[in-house]
């Protein structure tokens, strides 16, 4: 079989053979394209220019097959994206509870420890010292798992048809990079590390482990593994110290994972007397109300509009990325991340921006555009299909408040205060979110934005072995309702499907 030549960008060079997909030369290349819809032609976010000669067209990639040499330059490239770290923090003593590690503080001062929240998006590794739980460094990045699709389902239907383990090893793969950079950082050895925490959603959770994720796809939709474990990390091909141990958080249910009990933990959950509603909203959205007596939880497909799929102009938060929209002067305003010139918009400034529509009335509240498409900059725009996406994305997390405050007996003004937490959170206007009906409107001066919870969560059980078993303990406390099993998901979930409308 012919081989050809592929060049990216003019300067990475690949060769491959002939009927290999571009968009697979692409990410054998290292280049970590944007397949939001798994390379089935249907995002449009792997469009491509392909020079041929003296001729140039554009084309998706995923629709590409290789029968020739050719130059490829890749379209919309994103600068750094934006990745929350930062969250509300509480002390704990330290006490790892790790065997192999030394007792003596002076053997102590170059021992670390790592944890990690594996998120549908994005990974984010914190380096800690061993001995007073100080951050030394902390790291992130995309999670390679974005260029095969960009939610858990899909990710999950790739690894039964023809991952067969991939999915997981990449992460694991990321992660060992990850320690290596922020080892490098403060001039210790990768194996100086004696133990590393994993908080992660429960599909992330599967894949990383190597578990079949079969469960979570077809009903009742049951986690392979709920319990929390710990095992040798050099059996998970993480490379830290030979005897270095694995803290895996526990799952909940189906779509409530590990990442959400690292949330609970941070949050301490157990200990709360005010009726509290937590909020993480993604791709999959975790919701979770109730306080030390009773924890209600339930998780809602969103769907990816939030992180930009799905969405024609849509993209994550990242340079060139609109962020935020607002009405000033009888004018249309807008910032972009990094004040780059506007390549296309993030589920921030998604909301904003149909949120302001709304008000001054360019937008129905039934959902219905005035003008299709309406641009926001000379290239950005807004069609009528992506208000619709959007309308099924806030619908689906408002039914799930919804239905929890109905099976607790409570009504959204019995909710004493409102925690939003994860990186989509952390940047989203919540009072923009409130204008479209995402988050109800009683509740808007409740609101109180946490950061990456999940982060720190996953930290403190690996700082203090009494924290990971805490953790477990807030988990299975918790009663996990199936959405998609409920019989009056669907009648709410049309319910929310209309926006509601405020005044300017």
């Amino acid at each position: 079989m012919n081989e050809f030549k592929v060049v990216f960008n003019g300067k990475t060079e690949i060769s491959v053979k002939e009927g290999t997909n571009l968009l697979e030369a692409e990410r054998a290349a290292g280049l970590e394209p944007n397949a939001f819809c798994g390379g089935q032609g249907k995002c449009k976010k792997c469009k491509v220019k392909i020079i041929r000669g003296t001729q140039a067209s554009e084309e998706l990639a995923c629709r590409v097959t290789i029968t020739e040499d050719m130059e490829v330059e890749t379209l919309r490239r994103a600068g750094a994206y934006k990745i929350l770290m930062e969250s509300a923090s509480r002390n704990v003593e330290v006490k790892p509870g790790i065997p192999a590690l030394p007792e003596q503080k002076e053997a102590m001062e170059n021992c670390a420890l790592a944890a990690f929240d594996i998120g549908t998006t994005t990974i984010a590794a914190y380096l800690l010292n061993a001995y007073d739980g100080e951050i030394l460094a902390v790291g992130s990045k995309l999670n390679p798992q974005s260029q095969y699709a960009a939610d858990v389902i899909s990710r999950c239907n790739y690894e039964l048809e023809r991952g067969k383990g991939h999915l997981g090893k990449i992460v694991r793969g990321t992660m060992n990079g990850l320690l290596k950079h922020l080892t490098q950082k403060v001039s210790i050895k990768i194996e100086d590390i004696y133990g590393i925490s994993v908080a992660a959603n429960t599909a992330m959770h599967h894949l990383f482990l190597g578990l079949s994720p079969k469960s979570l796809v077809l009903a009742p939709y049951l986690p392979a593994m709920v319990k929390e474990h710990t095992f040798l990390a050099k059996d998970y091909d993480i490379h830290i110290h030979p005897e270095g141990i694995l803290r895996v958080l526990p799952n909940i249910g189906s779509f409530v994972g590990a990442d959400t009990s690292a949330c609970l933990l941070a949050l301490e959950f157990d200990k709360l007397e005010e009726l509290t509603l937590m909020i993480d909203i993604g791709t999959n959205g975790e919701i979770v109300l109730g306080n030390k007596d009773r924890i209600l939880a339930c998780s809602t497909a969103a769907g990816p509009a939030f992180e930009g799929a799905k969405i024609e102009c849509g993209m994550r938060g990242a340079d060139g990325a609109i962020d935020h929209v607002s009405w000033e002067n009888g004018q249309l305003k807008y910032t972009v991340i990094n004040e780059k010139e506007p390549i296309g918009i993030c589920g921030s400034g998604l909301i904003d921006a149909v949120a302001v529509m709304l008000q001054c009335g360019l937008l129905e509240p039934s959902g219905y555009l005035k003008h299709s498409p309406y641009y926001i900059s000379d290239k950005v725009y807004l069609s009528q299909k992506d208000i619709r996406e959007l309308q099924l994305a806030k619908s689906a997390i408002a039914a799930g408040i919804d239905i929890l405050c109905k099976k607790s007996g409570a009504d959204y003004k019995d909710i004493d205060k409102v925690l939003i937490a994860g990186a989509f959170g952390n940047y989203m206007s919540s009072e923009s979110a409130c204008d479209i009906g995402l988050i109800p409107l009683v509740l808007r001066k409740k609101i109180t934005v946490v950061g990456n919870a999940a982060g720190e969560g996953a930290k403190l059980s690996i700082l203090n072995k009494e924290e990971f078993n805490r953790a477990a303990k807030i988990a299975k406390k918790v009663k996990f309702m199936e959405l998609a099993l409920a019989a009056e998901f669907q009648d709410v979930f049309v319910e929310h499907m209309e926006f509601i409308k405020t005044e300017l």
